[in-house]
């Protein structure tokens, strides 16, 4: 389980969290993207490493990387930007690799933080890359062109159930499934919205599968993550952490994450091709008619 779960995490660490904030389109974010790759391969290695002063110094740095980003949050809400629904999943998305950095620093040290053992501070950190960075991103895009009731929901209940979880891990396994439950109904309405959108007319064939596929998998992955959480609360047989490493944590990584970002990345190109080619078109118009402006003139 611990090279999937190395492997699903260097994922995240490496293409999810720059891939995303290249799709937020924000100006203020292309500095720390550009540079996320010096803070993500020091984490990178420092997984495959074996535990001490070497791999705690680089998780360090990919700590660092991952505060510097979280830090944008607090200014983005103090400049009063980002309060509606989608820029609520934005924030959430900047906040959460700092959650993951933490347990990442604190596993590779062998430290037992908060009383977590050492299996799950491991399993923390591609939780918060994934349910936590990737989904409320995703989340948030959906809103902001499915801008009804189903979209805000998405947008708000990810973060909410995302939130719901990390206090289940101090509370108990009752608020750990309750967290469960929200996230789960968030993921679900992304992934309606989502579905709906690989339907739209105009999409090309990749975009649509990629779409469509990313929709299909959060049903198996949610199931799986409802019935762990309730097996955890209840004693009923559940999945073991193996097993969900290899379901659920694949799952969502490589069928929810990213071919959600790669259809995403492409309907933004797809977006600015179009914005391109009507700018030029107006471009062409106006030439033409201040030609024939001139030439009526003379």
């Amino acid at each position: 389980m611990s090279a999937l779960v190395n492997a699903i995490v260097m994922l995240g660490m490496l293409v999810v969290v720059p891939a995303g904030l290249r799709l937020t389109g924000q100006p203020e974010l292309e500095r720390i993207r550009r540079l996320w790759p010096l803070f993500a391969a020091p984490g990178a290695l420092a997984l495959w490493l074996p535990r001490g002063a070497t791999a705690t110094a680089l998780a360090c740095v990919y700590a660092a990387g991952a505060v510097l980003l979280a830090l944008h949050a607090p200014r983005r809400v103090a400049r009063g930007r980002n309060l509606d629904p989608a820029g609520i999943a934005l924030l959430t998305a900047l906040v959460t690799p700092a959650v993951a950095a933490t347990a990442l620093v604190a596993e590779r040290s062998g430290h037992e933080l908060f009383g977590f053992d050492l299996g799950i501070l491991a399993l923390t950190v591609p939780h918060f890359h994934f349910a936590g960075f990737a989904a409320a991103l995703i989340a948030g895009l959906v809103c902001r062109v499915s801008d009804g009731p189903a979209g805000r929901f998405a947008a708000l209940s990810v973060p909410l159930g995302t939130l719901l979880v990390l206090v289940g891990y101090f509370i108990g396994d009752w608020a750990e499934l309750a967290g469960a439950v929200v996230l789960t109904a968030g993921m679900w309405t992304v992934g309606l919205l989502t579905w709906r959108m690989g339907h739209e007319e105009g999409r090309d064939r990749m975009t649509r599968l990629l779409l469509l596929s990313s929709a299909a998998v959060l049903v198996a992955t949610m199931l799986l993550a409802l019935s762990w959480a309730l097996g955890e609360a209840t004693g009923l047989p559940h999945p073991t952490l193996t097993w969900m490493a290899a379901t659920h944590g694949l799952g969502n990584a490589l069928g929810f994450a990213l071919c959600s970002l790669l259809a995403w990345r492409r309907i933004h190109n797809h977006d600015d091709a179009s914005t391109e080619a009507r700018t030029e078109a107006c471009a062409d118009a106006r030439t033409e008619a201040q030609t024939r402006t001139e030439g009526r003139t003379a």
